[in-house]
């Protein structure tokens, strides 16, 4: 079930706002274990999380960057040094999907210096393309 659940939780939580709201309690709490264990893994500082959810640009930190990867490739969402947009498309849902696919398939995987900036990069671009809809868990 994790292995399933996760790849959902993560997709919607970090690609779409609301998506939280919509969460059920078995749900919120795997996205509360990803979160605490990505943030004990990579000493992100949770108010820049904050921050993004409450509008502000993705701030261009080490550790969020690794946050970001963290997550992702938990999800089974970047493999390999890159985002794979197939695999987050087939995990969202029909409609997340319609309202999200095309800005999802132009920023594609962003290549950075490294597999946190590559997460960065491409989370940046969906923010920028998505912005009323993006959130992080």
């Amino acid at each position: 079930m994790w292995a399933r659940v996760v790849p959902v939780l993560c997709v919607l939580a970090a690609a779409l706002r609301g998506a939280h709201a919509h969460l059920d309690g078995e749900m919120a709490e795997l996205a509360k274990m990803l979160r605490d264990n990505c943030a004990a893994e990579t000493g992100v500082d949770m108010a820049l999380i904050d921050a993004a959810n409450g509008g502000a640009d993705l701030a261009p930190d080490a550790q969020l960057k690794c946050y970001i990867k963290c997550v992702m490739e938990t999800a089974g969402m970047f493999t390999d040094g890159a985002v794979d947009v197939e695999a987050v498309l087939a995990l969202l849902p029909e409609d997340f999907r319609a309202r999200n696919e095309d800005n999802l398939r132009a920023c594609g995987s962003v290549a950075g210096a490294d597999d946190c900036d590559t997460a960065y990069r491409t989370q940046l671009c969906w923010q920028q393309k998505n912005r009323k809809d993006y959130f992080l868990i």
